[in-house]
């Protein structure tokens, strides 16, 4: 099991971007899918992005394709996520979360998880 910090939050206005980082330690990261998830305050925990262990797959919500990118740096055991065109319905604390199996939407699948970071858009 992998153990996962974000950090890069913050206010920001509307329009404006943000790196968020996920780092991880433990054993076999570089083994495991990395997804971004969000909470809105009284919103379920819903899901952002994911990528693949090798990097190659990816796959966003609707809601942030076009203006969000995940990547990752296995050799640094760090997972990203580029947020642009920052809109006020994008604020809520962002988790980040490792599974075992390929890219996944489900928040089941993911067997760690992030302390979570603040992202808070101004409009």
């Amino acid at each position: 099991q992998v153990q996962l910090v974000e950090s890069g939050g913050g206010l920001v206005q509307a329009g404006d971007s943000l790196r968020l980082s996920c780092v991880a330690s433990g054993r076999n990261f570089a083994l495991h899918a990395m997804g971004w998830f969000r909470q809105a305050p009284g919103k379920e925990r819903e899901f952002v992005a994911t990528i693949s262990w090798t990097g190659v797959e990816t796959d966003y919500a609707d809601s942030v394709k076009g203006r969000f990118t995940i990547s990752r740096d296995n050799a640094k055991n760090t997972v990203f996520l580029q947020m642009n065109s920052l809109k006020s319905e994008d604020t809520a604390v962002y988790y980040c979360a490792a599974s075992r199996g390929g890219i996944t939407k489900l928040s089941t699948d993911y067997t760690s998880w992030g302390q979570g970071t603040q992202v808070t858009v101004s409009s």
